[in-house]
């Protein structure tokens, strides 16, 4: 069991970095909400990159993570505000990235340094996009939605589940992660986060079809 943890954490950034290549040489090629959310996988894996550089110079990597947290969110509240705005005031998807930002930037500076793991931002981040992948799983629902763009909602849906997949299946880690290490033996922290990696590597794989599935490239 200890070599697929080793496993796990040594390969779990190839999923992310396979993704924002793939994604670089299809950019061009997508429409606009996909292009939006290319931004994200953008930063993701920037962020992965930079996170293992300073990982291996054993610089404590946590204030990239509070960054990334803010910044992720932005974009995809903006990817969102693209989906959803037949139907969704943006006002509404724009107010809560100003009140997420804001309450970020407090938690950073007041309750949790940006030299530790986030998690208050991480569990509010996570609730705000269960809510709005949840919406959107709503509105594809509708008949008149999906024969508008078909081809656009095969993509769409990829991306939503995996959005979904992950921040509902982390939510609990993120919540009780603090919990966890303060009370938990090292080795079963270790299984925990293992499978944190797997539900990441289940988003990326969505976001990989999501791209691919651009309805762009339909003959």
């Amino acid at each position: 069991m200890d070599e697929v943890i080793a496993f796990i954490n040594k390969y779990a950034s190839v999923p992310v970095l396979i993704t924002a290549v793939y994604n670089a040489f299809v950019f061009k090629r997508l429409v606009n909400e996909l292009k939006i959310f290319s931004f994200f996988i953008f930063l993701s894996g920037l962020t992965e990159l930079v996170s293992k550089v300073l990982w291996f110079q054993k610089i404590n990597n946590f204030p990239l993570l509070h960054f990334y947290v803010a910044a992720g969110f932005l974009i995809i509240c903006w990817f969102y505000s693209s989906v959803l705005q037949e139907f969704v005031s943006k006002k509404i998807i724009w107010g809560g990235a100003a009140l997420f930002t804001v309450l970020t930037v407090v938690n950073s500076i007041f309750y949790q340094s940006i030299y530790s793991f986030n998690s208050n931002a991480l569990v509010v981040q996570s609730i705000l996009i269960i809510i709005l992948s949840l919406s959107t799983f709503i509105l594809f629902l509708n008949d008149i939605v999906r024969d508008k763009r078909p081809s656009l909602i095969k993509s769409l849906n990829w991306i939503n589940s995996g959005l979904f997949i992950y921040y509902l299946s982390s939510l609990l880690i993120f919540y009780f992660s603090n919990f966890f290490t303060e009370n938990f033996p090292v080795l079963l922290n270790q299984y925990t986060w293992a499978l944190h990696m797997l539900f990441s590597t289940t988003m990326y794989a969505c976001f990989f079809i999501g791209l691919w599935k651009n309805p762009q490239k339909a003959p």
